[in-house]
């Protein structure tokens, strides 16, 4: 009995984390971003604020969902996100690990789906925010690399998709690897854990676990790229060999 209501009071909490989600992108774009258009003119300081605003948005909602008691969590490693001009690589098990990576991330940029900037809940926030949108084709791994130049921390999953339900990694696409070894950018590894696992490819929101499930991030040191392009080898050649030792860092390995 007491099962079936901690279940039941975890899938209400659930759904009203969804609610709050969406109705507070909504209000960010209907009442917060206007009047700070009109405070700041400089585009890059506007971009800069609505980074701030989302990074303390996407805090709160974290702190929602653990006071609901939907959820727990630990973070390994904070202290190295409090730098600037990081390309943050992590692993992506579940919905709410961008959330809460944002959320103790400065002035952190993203790489989104073009149809999150079209979405009305989502619109006005990416848009603001100044976050890459992965339609720019040629030009995006250039875009990335500009933003992490700029002092920006730029943080991409290079699933590019969540884990499939079952796995512990999903295939890494070679995006990400790209982008260090073109701007010879030091990688930040962050791996993610979520047990019992939840809010994954393909699971739906309302088959929530048999317990409140627990969010393990832990922050590594830095993975230099210099070691990748040792020897003559070719900047394709160095992804790929970049790609895989991300592999082995995400599993564990």
């Amino acid at each position: 009995m007491l099962d079936a209501l901690d279940r039941g009071w975890r899938t209400f909490g659930t759904a009203l984390s969804f609610i709050a989600f969406g109705v507070g992108g909504l209000l960010l774009r209907l009442l917060v971003f206007p009047p700070l258009r009109l405070l700041s003119r400089d585009r890059e300081t506007l971009e800069r604020h609505a980074r701030g605003l989302i990074r303390a948005s996407f805090a709160g909602h974290i702190r929602v969902m653990h006071w609901l008691g939907v959820m727990t969590y630990e973070i390994r490693g904070l202290d190295r996100l409090h730098r600037s001009g990081l390309l943050v690589l992590a692993n992506h098990p579940t919905l709410v690990d961008v959330v809460l990576l944002v959320s103790r991330l400065p002035d952190a940029d993203c790489v989104v789906k073009s149809r999150l900037a079209n979405n009305p809940f989502t619109r006005g926030p990416v848009r603001a925010t100044g976050y890459i949108c992965n339609d720019n084709g040629a030009g995006l791994v250039d875009d990335c690399i500009a933003s992490v130049r700029s002092g920006r921390n730029l943080l991409i999953f290079p699933e590019g998709t969540r884990t499939p339900a079952g796995e512990l990694l999903g295939p890494l696409q070679r995006g990400a690897a790209n982008i260090a070894v073109r701007g010879r950018l030091d990688i930040t590894p962050v791996v993610i854990r979520c047990e019992p696992r939840t809010l994954g490819k393909g699971e739906k929101w309302y088959r929530v676990p048999a317990r409140r499930f627990h969010l393990s991030v832990n922050v590594l040191p830095d993975l230099p790229v210099a070691p990748f392009l040792e020897d003559g080898s070719t900047e394709p050649l160095a992804a790929r060999r970049l790609t895989a030792a991300l592999g082995d860092v995400f599993r564990g390995e």
